[in-house]
């Protein structure tokens, strides 16, 4: 079958993805084993903290979860997508015409997201999950009039005063509860509908990252990296969560900068931008999806889609902050929120390194190994991308760099004390852009590092309940 191919002279020049040979595989294992020995390390002394005096705030930490082997329906399906991608996954990748592939990867990420949520059943892995007192769903009928909606937004974000908002309403900008709110006006009310709406474009994400990193570091890197974000073990919070809705729309607003960057397109810079400003006003920690976008115009080496990328951006706090609700005035009203819960009684001694733990859950252990090659990698292509008379980034280097990106975002949303737990499903919009560093491990390994991806995902959603 013949693959696909467009000449691109903005594009760097494609080359070999780490050669089996370059530093062999033992670091490679050795940064898996790193990851483990975290997860471990994390879970013996959470349990143990936990049983001592509650403050961890989480029954089976690092996770939100708590203990409860069991199988379910989705129990057969999860498994025979595991095994297929692992035995057939790479093969493709390699062989499918790109749009194919693009469409493939989506449906393989959605079958894999689906499977896996209804190893809990329908009711209880999709239909109830955003129906349940902290969600978007249970304020829908205080919406009837969105602009008093939003103009008395800030009012019921603190706990106190008369009819507070649910955790999570509270937690975020409206725009996340409006969309459910919209949803329902047209007629796709439900938790079903919401569970389904969230899965959908949850999924989309990994088509997005593969035509950013195809635009950035070239076709085969974004080859090589479509069966690991296919079977990505965060698929697990990815249904059914409204985190997965936001790591789609942010992870489609990179993908079209990289589009507007290196086609110059005008319309993919002001969709970009539209999309990035949505993100903000979805979760209150997601500007930091700024970071990979500079470095989407560090690697293209062009200003050209600022402008129009700006222009749309801004239209999105324009018209929230003419209708009546301030950004800036909500967040400091949602941390004296988060202090009120379980975030001010959470220890940060714990959950700043616990979070990085229930991330190697997330993300699995080949990403782990991508990433020591990713951090190895990081020197060269930084010096190589910052310095003016040097030739674009090869391949290689901006593959590194975009996922370099997004690890200094998640470490800055670490680091902030806003995010202590939970983060195995509040972190996907940055989990996204881990994942890419798979395609930097030997070719010859990439069957087994599936199957370990695949068995991260299956033994947590088979072993604990997650409550997502």
């Amino acid at each position: 079958m013949k693959t696909e191919e467009r000449s691109d002279s903005s594009r760097p020049a494609e080359e070999p993805a780490a050669p089996a040979g370059r530093a062999g595989h033992r670091p490679d294992l050795v940064a898996a084993g790193v990851g483990a020995l975290l997860v471990a390390v994390a879970c013996g002394v959470g349990w143990a903290w936990q049983r001592s005096n509650g403050e961890l705030q989480a029954q089976w930490p690092p996770l939100l979860a708590s203990w409860n082997p069991h199988v379910g329906p989705g129990t057969p399906a999860a498994l025979t997508v595991a095994a297929a991608v692992v035995a057939y996954g790479p093969a493709l990748a390699d062989r499918l015409p790109w749009r194919r592939l693009l469409l493939t990867a989506w449906a393989t990420a959605l079958a894999w997201i689906f499977s896996l949520a209804l190893i809990e059943g329908w009711y209880r892995g999709i239909a109830r999950r955003l129906t349940t007192k902290h969600e978007y769903l249970r304020v829908i009928d205080r919406f009837d009039d969105i602009p008093a909606a939003l103009r008395g937004f800030t009012d019921h974000i603190v706990v106190g005063p008369p009819g507070n908002w649910p955790a999570h309403v509270a937690g975020h900008p409206p725009g996340a509860t409006l969309t459910f709110v919209w949803l329902d006006r047209i007629g796709l009310g439900g938790g079903a509908w919401a569970g389904v709406f969230c899965i959908v474009l949850g999924a989309s994400g990994v088509a997005a990252v593969l035509i950013a990193v195809r635009a950035l570091a070239g076709e085969r890197l974004a080859r090589r990296a479509a069966p690991f974000l296919a079977l990505a073990p965060f698929a697990v919070w990815t249904g059914t969560s409204a985190d997965g809705y936001f790591a789609g729309v942010a992870a489609w607003s990179i993908a079209l900068l990289a589009v507007a960057a290196t086609r110059r397109s005008l319309l993919a810079a002001c969709a970009s931008g539209l999309l990035f400003g949505w993100t903000c006003y979805l979760s209150y920690g997601l500007p930091l999806i700024a970071l990979p976008l500079a470095t989407v115009l560090l690697i293209t080496r062009t200003t050209r889609p600022v402008l129009p990328f700006l222009a749309a951006a801004l239209t999105v706090p324009l018209a929230f902050t003419l209708t009546g609700f301030a950004w800036w005035e909500a967040y400091p009203l949602l941390v004296e929120r988060y202090y009120q819960g379980a975030g001010g009684v959470r220890p940060y001694a714990y959950w700043v390194w616990g979070n990085l733990a229930a991330a190697t859950l997330a993300v699995g252990l080949a990403t782990a190994a991508g990433l020591r090659r990713t951090l190895t990698a990081t020197p060269s292509a930084a010096l190589g991308a910052l310095h003016p008379r040097r030739p674009a980034p090869t391949a290689e280097a901006a593959l590194t760099l975009l996922v370099l990106a997004a690890l200094l975002a998640l470490l800055a949303a670490d680091l902030s004390g806003m995010s202590k737990a939970e983060t195995e499903r509040i972190w996907q919009p940055f989990y996204f852009w881990l994942l890419p560093a798979t395609a930097l491990l030997p070719v010859r390994g990439r069957r087994g590092w599936l199957g370990a991806q695949a068995g991260v995902a299956l033994l947590v959603n088979h072993l604990v309940w997650t409550g997502w």
